[in-house]
């Protein structure tokens, strides 16, 4: 019933727009402006503004605050840029510019910021910044890359971009796996955050701090370390990860079973450069705040679509002493059971880290001779441990038992900093491990799902056996406290490319047949975003691409990521 009556909303619109059109001409950034619903565009002054408010009014009557989403769509579907009309509710009339647009564009760039080694046209740099090794999905160059510094450059971009209609597309730490910082093969113009890596204050006593969004999250925990304050960031992605990519993905890393992920509180509030070139913050620093619904975490997981985030607001956490254990089981099965029993207990909230490498990964490492002492090749959990001494000593004690009923018997348990940095390593070098067992030249395609902890045995058997049936070497590493695990898969050439995409998403498919999710951590960018209707429903990813298109009608921000498309290939 609801779609029903928001394709008739959309028909509305269409028709709307079209007499307006006709009537009227809309310049976006002109003197006479006003706000629009949600979206911050401007329209011209010209009489029309009663009649829309009339007809929003009755349409708010007909259909209800249901389909307010749809509104929004409505209200910028009559806005125009440069005195032409522009699409509603989707971008399926959306015109980029021209080849001879983006040159435009270019020049512009450079005028509006004249440092010689800011807009950067060099053919290798626009390969590099438009794809990744690590990355195995369709990928262009970018037309030009801008290295910005401030706040101010990100809107000169936005606004040149604007003008020409060619897309956006923010880079920073490069350490996407799907494609999400993609050139476009229309023309795109790359915006590399990197430069913007400053931290701008610390607040010790609110336990908070304001950093630029190119700052790495390593570099951060570092300099608080080095400043004496017993602080940390802990939120922690793979290495190199900056808070505009995290904030972008809605990352997570191993410490997510203690202090959850990028979608919790950690973000207190985000500056955002939007695509009509005006800058907002989403809220102030207090550490809560009931005043209307919160907009800083509509740009968490949006993957740069609906703006660029150019600082952020950290909350921060108090550093805990830390000690590691582990445990080898003789399956998946075991292992998890004794996981979920253990986070159940008042010994929970003590587990930091709880980590699986499978046998194959044990494998791996032990051949891989990068860490100082081999293990069994069995199933393995590594655990960190936080608190008091006498707090942490009774948590291993806990677990130690917990994991013997479930059928472990190997445990150990690092007494001292220096025997836990040994036993953790193995969880450190997993990557680097698997690499080596893939013998020279080999690659490994990095793909992740999330499945509620109670599936996780059954995906990690079905997953596993899958592998094994076609032929393909991999090893597993999870974030088992939250059901989330990694599958790395070897390959040596092109040719065995396509069997490893298929077994990508036969795992993608059995995950959300298990109530999951085709990525916990990694996000959608190009290689997940064909599962988004099978995982969320369609009505879902109506809602989304709404919001897209109220905030971003021209569709210039990070266009052919996250939000599917009918021409998305479906496996």
């Amino acid at each position: 019933m609801a779609s029903t009556s928001a394709k008739g909303i959309r028909t509305l619109t269409n028709r709307r727009a079209a007499a307006l059109s006709r009537s009227s001409s809309v310049n976006v950034g002109g003197n006479s402006t006003r706000r629009c619903l949600s979206a911050n565009a401007a329209t011209s002054s010209n009489g029309s503004t009663s009649s829309n408010n009339a007809l929003l009014r009755g349409l708010f009557a007909g259909v209800g605050l249901s389909l307010t989403a749809g509104l929004v769509a409505y209200r910028t579907g009559i806005i125009s840029v440069n005195g032409d009309s522009t699409a509603s509710a989707t971008n399926s009339s959306v015109k980029y510019g021209s080849h001879e647009d983006v040159q435009k564009a270019i020049s512009e760039l450079r005028v509006a910021l004249p440092d010689p080694h800011t807009v950067v046209t060099d053919p290798d740099a626009l390969k590099t910044y438009g794809s990744s090794p690590n990355s195995y999905h369709p990928a262009s160059p970018h037309s030009v890359v801008v290295h910005v510094i401030s706040t101010e450059d990100v809107v000169k971009v936005v606004n040149i971009a604007r003008k020409y209609r060619v897309p956006v597309v923010a880079y920073s730490g490069a350490t996407s796996l799907e494609g999400h910082y993609s050139g476009e093969s229309q023309g795109s113009i790359c915006v590399d955050m990197s430069g913007m890596d400053k931290i701008l204050e610390i607040h010790e006593a609110d336990g908070d701090l304001v950093c630029q969004s190119g700052a790495r999250w390593e570099d951060i925990n570092v300099a608080l370390k080095e400043k004496g304050i017993p602080l940390f960031f802990p939120l922690d992605p793979g290495p190199g990860a900056t808070i505009g990519g995290m904030i972008g993905t809605g990352c997570s890393g191993t410490n997510a079973v203690r202090y959850g992920t990028a979608k919790a509180e950690w973000f207190l509030n985000v500056t955002v450069v939007l695509p009509n070139g005006k800058v907002i913050k989403t809220r102030r620093r207090a550490r809560k705040s009931s005043a209307g619904f919160d907009t800083t975490k509509l740009f968490i997981g949006a993957e740069g679509t609906l703006g660029i985030v150019t600082e952020a607001t950290l909350r921060l956490a108090p550093i805990v002493p830390t000690k590691v254990a582990m445990a080898q089981f003789p399956d998946v099965e075991h292992a998890v059971s004794a996981v979920q029993e253990i986070l159940n207990t008042p010994y929970g909230p003590h587990v930091q880290c709880v980590e699986l490498l499978d046998d194959n990964m044990m494998a791996a490492i032990n051949n891989a001779g990068l860490v100082s002492k081999s293990y069994p090749v069995k199933d393995t959990l590594f655990f960190k441990l936080q608190g008091t001494p006498t707090t942490i000593k009774d948590t291993a004690s806990a677990v130690q038992k917990i994991t013997k009923k479930h059928g472990s018997r190997q445990f150990e348990f690092a007494s001292t900093d220096q025997e836990a940095a040994e036993l953790w390593e193995n969880r450190k070098y997993a990557l680097m491990s698997t690499m080596t067992a893939g013998g020279e030249g080999a690659r490994v395609w990095t793909t992740d799902v999330c499945v509620p902890v109670s599936k996780l045995p059954e995906l990690v058997y079905e997953t596993k056996k899958d592998l094994k049936e076609h032929g393909l070497k991999s090893t597993i590493v999870g974030h088992v406290g939250d059901g989330n695990f990694h599958a790395l898969i070897l390959f040596n050439s092109d040719d065995e490319l396509k069997p490893v995409s298929d077994a990508v998403h036969r795992l993608v498919h059995r995950a959300i047949a298990l109530d999951g999710t085709c990525t916990g951590e990694h996000g959608v960018g190009v290689g997940k975003k064909e599962y988004l209707i099978d995982e969320l429903g369609e009505g879902t990813v109506e809602l989304m691409r709404n919001v897209k298109y109220a905030i971003d009608p021209l569709d210039i921000m990070n266009p052919t990521k996250l939000y599917p498309s009918p021409e998305d290939k479906k496996h």
